[in-house]
């Protein structure tokens, strides 16, 4: 199942569960990881990478050592909410690993780079080091944004 809907995606968790953030870029995908209470989402290992198949296998490789029961997808959407190239390659990821039999959630990610670009700049990091850790940054950004909305539902 794959909606954008988060009633739908809270129903298809009763107990919850811990949920894989996904923020799918063209050379990398940042990985983020919530706990089973859904209370906060941490970044996970960043993925680089090659060929589709080859990162699905590395993700699917996270799924059952931390117990994922749902899939929250950024959806680069443009400023005014339209889809954009890359909002349909985001669609077709998610279409793709849809198999994985865990709902799948696209989250609304339109400012969650910018959000820790932001934070990382206060804390005076250097371009090089924000340039490694943005992308899990940003995969947590977007899990904890849909994990609290989760919470309300």
């Amino acid at each position: 199942m794959i909606t954008t809907v988060t009633a739908e995606f809270r129903a298809a968790l009763p107990t919850g569960g811990r949920l894989l953030g996904l923020d799918v870029g063209t050379k990398t995908i940042g990985t983020a990881l919530c706990d089973a209470g859904w209370s906060f989402a941490s970044p996970a290992p960043l993925v680089r990478r090659t060929k589709f198949t080859a990162d699905k296998s590395i993700l699917a490789a996270m799924l059952a050592p931390q117990s994922v029961k749902g899939v929250i997808v950024g959806l680069p959407l443009n400023l005014d909410g339209s889809d954009s190239p890359r909002t349909q390659s985001t669609r077709a990821f998610a279409r793709n690993i849809a198999d994985w039999d865990l709902p799948i959630l696209l989250w609304d990610e339109r400012w969650s780079t910018v959000a820790v670009e932001r934070v990382m700049i206060e804390q005076d990091l250097s371009r090089a080091k924000r340039a490694e850790r943005v992308d899990s940054l940003a995969a947590a950004h977007i899990l904890q944004a849909a994990i609290d909305a989760l919470v309300n539902v």
